[in-house]
């Protein structure tokens, strides 16, 4: 079985090594690459998952769709298509950059999250099918609602999606209609290919 790796980054957003996934979400996380995806339908409800409850960060939060790494060396686009297969059986296209510069450092139960996190949208109708060791469960909700329910406080989200919805809502209220972003703000380890061109 191939042992999963981490991109290892520099203050600036440059790659600096790599480590195993495995062991480097702990009390002292080093700085690392991911992204985060927000998978709407063509009516505009986003896809929303619970983390398995096993999971060693953040077990049974619900959060945004689907959060991931790229693999050293794997275009970020590709990397989020494959985490949508592999954790929700959803064949999808065309990832699309939204918030090329967030980045958050959040802790739970002594496991600190730390990572630059380019957050994508994708637009796909398939049914989600949780893949158990890496979803609990999945609901579809209406954007303007769950925006709604996390601005307020009334909805508990992982601490990250709470951050990046205050960015997307500020994008307008139609998320099928939010503008692509420009890949010129994401750091500099990301690899991006010609997709999103």
């Amino acid at each position: 079985m191939t042992v999963e790796q981490v991109v290892l980054l520099a203050e600036d957003g440059s790659a600096i090594g790599v480590e195993d996934k495995a062991v480097v979400h702990h009390a002292d996380t080093p700085l690392h690459l991911a992204f985060s995806s927000y998978v709407f339908d063509s009516a505009g409800r986003i896809v929303l998952t619970r983390r398995a409850l096993h999971k060693k960060t953040f077990p049974g939060v619900w959060t945004n769709t689907c959060c991931g790494h790229p693999l050293p060396d794997e275009d970020m686009a590709q990397a989020v298509l494959r985490r949508l297969r592999d954790e929700l059986g959803m064949t999808c296209s065309e990832p699309e950059l939204l918030l090329p510069r967030f980045r958050y450092r959040a802790e739970m139960g002594g496991v600190v999250e730390n990572e630059m996190c380019p957050v994508f949208r994708v637009v796909c109708d398939d049914e989600p099918v949780p893949n158990p060791a890496e979803v609990d469960s999945a609901e579809r909700v209406p954007w303007a609602e769950f925006a709604r329910s996390v601005l307020d406080g009334t909805r508990e989200i992982s601490p990250w999606a709470k951050l990046q919805v205050a960015e997307l809502v500020k994008l307008g209220p139609d998320p099928l209609a939010w503008p692509v972003a420009d890949r010129a703000g994401l750091p500099s380890a990301v690899r991006l290919g010609s997709p999103l061109q």
